[in-house]
């Protein structure tokens, strides 16, 4: 079966997903994380249950616990923001590929050529990533709200029917 007849049979199978979101940042709060209320509301928009969302410091540990936490709840989709960069304070691709049992790299790879083209050179500072915990598809963004809108609208949207399907079936 070719990647057509996966998609459609995807779309046609597709119930709204579960879904938790996961800020990492050691400033932001739930009232000023506005990449957190722009993933939410985008699965919202989708028709998509987001069940659990958190801030969380970038600590190692702390980012784990709530992945596997929101895996073991149920999540389907897991989209955590922040903390993909190269500074000393970044761990969160530390922390959620220590966990992932199949890596996606497509996905930090297509992130990266798309944020190429809007913010040039600098696209190579990302460490987003994606992959597979427990039947839960984690994608890794980094915090901009740009590449946050990037990532979802342009590459995590419109295939999220498929990728659970993949995953769950």
């Amino acid at each position: 079966m070719g990647h057509q007849e996966h998609e459609q049979r995807a779309r046609e199978a597709a119930t709204a997903i579960r879904c938790g979101v996961l800020t990492i940042s050691d400033t932001r709060t739930p009232e000023t994380d506005e990449s957190g209320a722009i993933i939410r509301s985008l699965l919202t928009q989708g028709g998509h249950d987001v069940v659990r969302y958190a801030v969380a410091r970038d600590e190692p540990e702390e980012i784990a616990g709530l992945v596997r936490a929101y895996a073991a709840e149920g999540c389907k989709l897991i989209i955590t923001n922040g903390g993909t960069g190269i500074a000393r304070r970044d761990s969160t691709f530390e922390a959620i590929d220590g966990l992932l049992e199949k890596r996606l790299p497509g996905f930090g790879e297509l992130f990266r050529m798309l944020s190429y083209g809007e913010i040039g050179p600098a696209a190579m500072l990302s460490r987003a990533t994606a992959g597979v915990y427990r039947e839960a598809l984690i994608f890794c963004l980094p915090g901009s709200t740009n590449a946050v809108r990037l990532a979802m609208e342009r590459l995590i949207l419109p295939q999220l029917a498929h990728l659970v399907w993949e995953t769950v079936r």
